[in-house]
Parts: C-alpha cells; structure tokens; sequence
C-alpha cells in the first residue's frame, strides 16, 4: 500500500526514460564525489551512456548550459525522488531491471541516506573502501576511476549466486 501511494505521487519522476539518452552527453555533478555520485557516475557510463564525460562544479550557483545533464545535485534531472536515492533514481528512470543494479542501489541507498533501510551485510564494507579513496585523493575523476573498479567489482559479486539473496 505505501509503494503504491508513493508510487502516485512520484509517478513523474519515475517514468521510464524510453529514448535514453544522447551517446557522449556530458553529466554535470557537485565536486568532491563521494558514494551516490560515484555510484550513479559508474552507472551512468556502464548501462545509461557509455561515452559520458563527468564535470564537477561548485554545490550552488552553477547554470548548466542547453547539452548538460546534472545528476545528484539541487535541481538536477537526476537526483533524489521520494524515498530514492540517485542511483535508485537512475535505475528506475531508465528501466534498468537488474538485480545485481538494485542490490547495488540498496547498498548506496544505506549509505547515502543513512537509514539503514536494507540492512545489506557488505554495505560497512563498501563505505570503508569509498571512504579510502575520498581519503586518497581529492581529485574528482581519480576518484571516479577508482570507485568504478569497487563496483564493478561488486556487480560482478552480486550478479553471481553468492551476492544474490535467496534468488
């Protein structure tokens, strides 16, 4: 009951993206990424748009010019919805029916959100290896480079048998 309440009132913001979007589009976030802009960057570039570049601008007063997608950001196409954090947003928006991409987002959700929601046992572990590589380098694009190897590491565990929950 409360899925399809909430549901209704998010209905706009959770339609499916038919068209995708634009190969090579660039995708505008906050500096300083950090879990949910990680995570939705890696998802970005591996099922929404292959051929993504990343631009990082200060948290307030950046106007995005006409081409720019923003994701996970105060007025962003993408961002938040509801319950949802931004890659949960990304997934449902684009259709993306992947288990392995919803364990992933209920992991990023946790941590992101702070909420403890889905209670998935890893999700310690995978804050601890973000923040080694928030602590490791300032750098927005190394740490993109860097936390695309984490979860493409962790698609590939729950993707497995062993990372799925009793599916």
């Amino acid at each position: 009951m409360l899925e399809t309440a909430r549901a209704s009132e998010t209905a706009p913001a959770l339609e499916t993206e038919s068209a995708g979007v634009e190969a090579g589009r660039t995708w505008v976030t906050r500096q300083g990424v950090f879990v949910d802009r990680i995570a939705s960057a890696w998802l970005i570039r591996r099922a929404i748009d292959p051929k993504a570049r990343f631009k990082f601008v200060p948290a307030r007063g950046y106007k995005p010019r006409a081409e720019e997608l923003r994701f996970d950001m105060v007025g962003a196409e993408y961002t938040h919805a509801g319950e949802d954090c931004t890659f949960q947003t990304l997934i449902r928006r684009f259709g993306l029916d992947d288990r392995a991409l919803s364990a992933i987002g209920e992991v990023v959700h946790d941590i992101d959100c702070k909420d403890e929601k889905f209670g998935r046992p890893e999700t310690a572990g995978v804050l601890g290896l973000l923040h080694g590589i928030t602590d490791g380098t300032d750098d927005d694009d190394a740490r993109l480079e860097r936390g695309f190897r984490v979860f493409e590491d962790l698609y590939a565990f729950y993707s497995s048998r062993r990372g799925g929950r009793g599916t």
